[in-house]
This record gives C-alpha cells, structure tokens and sequence, in this order.
C-alpha cells in the first residue's frame, strides 16, 4: 500500500468525516463529472443523505479523507427512477441494496482503495441480510467494475459526459472472485474488515499479535538451557512489573490451576476464611477451597453487582474466626468489576490475609497487587498471549510442603527451584515473553476502557440489557441478559455464521440466557458488527 499504510476503513461518523465526504461528492460528481451545478461553499450532500450509510479511507490523525462510498438499502433505488423495470434485469430471489457514489481522491487512485472500500461495504450489506448490490457504473470505469465482480446489464443510462452502465454484484461473485485470485483476496482483507475476517469477542481464546504467533511457532528448547532460564526470569520480572506484585510462580495449567495452587497453600495455614460469591468464579473459588478442605464462610451477593465495604464489614463483625478473604477481582460471568482498593483496605484493617482471582482483569485494566497475599493469572486472557501458563502472584516467601501438597500445586518447590522445577513448554513461555514486551499497557487500558464506553453507549441505545451497571463495570467484559423470548442459542450461532464469536456455550450461561461480548485479545475488534447483528435479532 505505501502511500495508504496508516489508513482505515470504517463508516463516516464524525462531523468532520460528513464533510469531507460532502466535499469529495462535489469534486468527484460537479467538477469532474458534471452531474450537478457548481456551488460557492464547494459542498454537496446527495439527495439520499439521509438514508446513506457511507463507508469511507481515512488517515485519521490527519483527518485525511481518501475515498468514499455509500449504501443504501431504502427503495426506490436511483436506479429505479432511471431504468423502467429494474427488477427484471437482476436475478429472482435476493435482498437487494444500493452502491453508490464510489469515489477516490486522484492522488490515491493508484492503490486498491476502491477495492477495500467495496470489501466493507459487501461486509455491511452481509450484516444487514442482503445478497445483492446494484450500482450506476461510471462508463469511465468499467473495467475496474468488471475487475471487481460486477455485472452490466440494461441500456446506459445518463446523459453526455455523464454516462452510467447499470451493473450488479452478487454475493457468489465477490467470493468466486477472492477465491480465483489469492493476490486479491491478501490485499482486500488487509484493507477492510471483510466477511473472511472473525470479530473475537471470546473471554479466550483471544487474538494475539503476530509477534506471539511468530515465537509461539518457532523450534521449542530446553528448559534448562541458560538462554531459556534467563528469558523466563525476565517474564516473571515483567510480570511483576505490570501487577506491582513482589513474586510470581508461572505453573502449566489453567487459571484453575492457579487457584487450586492458592487453595494448598491456604491449607497450610489451618484457619478460617471468607470467601465472596457473586457469580460462577465465586462458585468455582468454593470448588477450590472444598477440594483443599478449607474451613471458610461465605458471603454472597445477586448476580450482577459488586461487593460492599459495609457488607463485607458485617461478614467479619459476625465470624470473628476470619483469617483470610478470597474473592474474584472480575467476575467475570457477570461483566463485574470489584473495588480492589477496597477489598485491600478491609483486609489490612483487618490483618487478614487477601486472595484475589485476577484471571480476566490482569492486562486488561490497572491491577495493583502491593498487599495483596496471593492472587491468580493466566496467559491466555488479558495478557494476550497463548493459553497454557497460570500465575500465582505473590508477596510473601514459600517453603516446600511435600507431605501436605501435591508436588505441581506446592509452590514453596517452584520458588525453591527459582520458578523451574518441572518441564514447562518453553514457546509458551516465548508467546508470553513477547506479549508482555509488544504491549504498551497505559494504551492498552484506555483501548478497553474506550472499548466499554462505547459499546454499552450502542447496547443501550438497541435496549440490549446489560447485567453489570456503569457503576461496577469491568471494561473488558459486558454480559447481556437477555430476554426469555430470545434464546442466547439461536443469537450467539446466528452471530458465529456472520463472523462475530462471542461467549454463549458455557454451562452457566446457557443456564441463565446469557451472552458475553470481550475486549480480551491483542486486536481492538469494534464493536459496530455485533451490536447491528444484536439489534436486528432483538427487534424479531
């Protein structure tokens, strides 16, 4: 692309953007073909407005507006004031929409700009059920049209230098056409988000950055060898670094794992805990603490809110016994976002020992662990990177407990053995080495804050219901309750079919009709797709 290397394809929405496409209108469609009469402010917005949806280059920074063009599905088409009868010429039994005012600034014709922004529009119209685009061809490009799948059909319309050739295009046609041509296909699907492409709503797997993929697929290598033992000291410093915490243990599992790992090392302390329950990771915090026989009492909460100073304060003031709090940061089953500042606050007035479940909320949002006793992590959520790692993160010293500990969950053995006392997969490690150094974390986390606004903005605007308030939101999480007339089933295999995978299947949410949508992986996927797709199955 060169000239075009930090341009995007999105639809026109900013004031800005409208009147660039206003100014580009006029030059492409009065001064080079004259099809309206000139005007003094140099501007002009098509009769059908109103009703465009325009999908438009731009350099954004720069506020750089290379080419343009718009769709529409409202008829009459233009077309159907030009030509007698256009639905004899198409074929039978489509969902038709309109292609129009294909523009280009001159100085970018020469890239594929046209084709990227036909690549989003088709994407546009697939989202909004249509199979079929007509379009009012300048006969000065009709190659290009051709080149892109269109088919002429009926007379020229138009009038002296401003001639048109009525063409169509059909869904078959533009995926025959990418197919048949491999070059095309690459170069489309860089240029705009086209059906090919997944939208990764998922809590995990996420997307990760080609830095990870390209470590994660190269030759494993020892262990024990001296360059592989220095890179993972540095994970487990990075780490440190993102969280605030003093230590962290990096163990083969999952995020369970780790809080199994908490649950033994509970164990050994022989008191009493609480622990916070508003959701299913809550619950799987009690599984864990059960299955290391821990003595604990638990407070619980409706699903959907966040923990409270005063009744997490009650809780101690009626078991004095309570030595240790365990409680998830996010829940994330919820889309909640706990106050962690708090929960610290509570546990050193206290003097007692706090536990966190930071699992989806490391890498995602700010996470300060100074103070905190244990908490759990894992590679394959916030931080982007392959799943296969979970962390412990800690502030104090562990000694090996092999009489009472199962020899993977004793983490006073991995600290004694500096981290590495089993065989660990070393491209795990290299994929979490490289996320951790390819991020810039403060970007990171306003991506995903951004991310959250303006996705509950769009979700309420539909009226989707969103389980976790403003209030207590975790960013990175939005959980929709929907309503029994729907079923979280039928919507979430709808939105995989359009590209658009989100979180549905898991027990808990099929239970409650629930679906999740997650700012979890490398790639900011916005959230325009989902939230059409949402709107159009809620309006059924």
């Amino acid at each position: 692309m060169g000239l075009l290397d930090d341009f995007t394809f999105k639809i026109a929405e900013q004031p800005w953007e409208i009147e660039a496409v206003n100014a580009l209108n006029y030059k492409t469609f009065v001064e080079e073909i004259p099809q309206h009469e000139p005007n003094q402010e140099r501007l002009l917005a098509d009769k059908f407005h109103e009703e465009n949806t325009y999908i438009i280059c731009v350099q954004e920074e720069r506020r750089i507006l290379a080419g343009m063009i718009a769709f529409r599905d409202k008829r009459p088409f233009s077309l159907d004031k030009k030509l007698e009868n256009l639905d004899v010429y198409l074929p039978e039994g489509r969902s038709l929409c309109e292609i129009r005012l294909l523009a280009v600034e001159e100085e970018y014709r020469y890239t594929r700009i046209s084709q990227g922004l036909i690549a989003q529009l088709v994407q546009h119209a697939i989202d909004c059920g249509h199979d079929l685009a007509v379009i009012s061809g300048t006969v000065r490009q009709i190659k290009l049209y051709k080149y892109m799948g269109f088919i002429p059909f009926g007379p020229l319309v138009g009038s002296g230098d401003a001639q048109y050739q009525p063409m169509y295009l059909t869904l078959e046609a533009y995926q025959h056409l990418k197919t048949r041509s491999r070059s095309f296909a690459k170069e489309t699907q860089e240029l705009a988000n086209d059906d090919t492409m997944l939208f990764n709503f998922l809590p995990g797997p996420v997307d990760y950055s080609k830095q990870v993929e390209a470590v994660y697929g190269g030759k494993p290598c020892s262990h024990r060898g001296e360059t592989f033992v220095n890179d993972f000291q540095k994970t487990r410093r990075l780490l440190c670094e993102l969280t605030g915490a003093g230590q962290v243990q990096i163990l083969m599992g999952s995020g369970t794992l780790a809080n199994d790992a908490i649950a033994g090392q509970l164990s050994l302390l022989c008191s009493t805990g609480l622990i916070l329950v508003s959701g299913e990771f809550g619950r799987r915090l009690v599984k864990n603490a059960n299955g290391a026989k821990l003595f604990f009492h638990t407070l619980e909460i409706p699903e959907g809110q966040a923990f409270e100073q005063a009744d997490i304060e009650k809780a101690l003031h009626d078991h004095p016994d309570i030595e240790w709090i365990w409680c998830c940061h996010c829940e994330t089953s919820t889309g909640v976002l706990n106050d962690l500042e708090m929960l610290k606050s509570v546990a050193a007035k206290h003097r007692l020992k706090l536990c966190l479940d930071c699992i989806s909320s490391i890498g995602t949002v700010p996470v300060n662990l100074s103070g905190v006793y244990l908490a759990s992590g894992t590679s394959g959520k916030g931080l982007a990177s392959i799943s296969g790692l979970c962390l412990v993160f800690h502030s104090h010293d562990f000694e090996p407990a092999p009489d009472d500990l199962p020899c993977v969950l004793d983490l006073g053995i991995y600290q004694q053995s500096q981290g590495i006392p089993y065989t660990i997969q070393s491209n795990l490690v290299h994929a979490l080495l490289a996320a951790l150094q390819s991020h810039d974390w403060e970007k990171r986390f306003d991506d995903v804050r951004g991310w959250s606004k303006n996705i509950r903005r769009k979700l309420a605007e539909i009226d989707a219901p969103i389980l976790a308030p403003d209030a207590c939101a975790m960013p990175a999480v939005v959980t929709i309750a929907l309503p029994e007339i729907h079923s979280s089933v039928n919507i979430g295999d709808k939105m995989k079919r359009h590209g658009v995978l989100i979180s549905y299947r898991s027990n808990y949410l099929l239970e409650r009709n629930w679906i999740q949508a997650c700012m979890m992986g490398a790639e900011h996927r916005p959230a325009e797709k989902f939230v059409r797709l949402l709107k159009k199955e809620l309006s059924r």
